[in-house]
């Protein structure tokens, strides 16, 4: 097989690969801004500390799950009067950026043996 012919593969794969990375895509300086100006009120300016034990740690989150869970509060999916009134100020780049954010923080909830 020719690289003429292969060579169309090997960029719509790669073009793939990168558009299924959201954290390649995401601007973490605009999310730790968001999440300063926002967040850090009530999930601490960690998002590990949160000013009452009901609401989540959000450092170390999957960066998919926290994205969906805003989108559910803004769509009023999932219902909390601060979240949803906070998750409606946000745009889908505003989503991901903030989430890639806390997503690569380390978290507190993991596995210690």
């Amino acid at each position: 097989m020719s690289f003429v012919r292969i060579f169309p593969a090997l960029v719509a794969s790669s073009m793939l690969l990168f558009a299924a990375s959201p954290a390649a895509a995401a601007d973490l300086a605009a999310g730790r801004k968001i999440a300063e100006e926002r967040c850090a009120a009530c999930h601490g300016k960690d998002g590990n500390t949160p000013i009452d034990p009901s609401y989540p740690r959000l450092s170390g989150q999957h960066q998919d799950y926290l994205v969906h869970a805003l989108r559910a509060y803004k769509q009023d999916d999932r219902k909390h009067a601060i979240m949803g009134a906070q998750a409606k100020l946000l745009s889908r780049a505003d989503m991901e950026n903030l989430s890639a954010f806390y997503a690569q923080l380390p978290g507190m909830m993991t596995h210690k043996r």
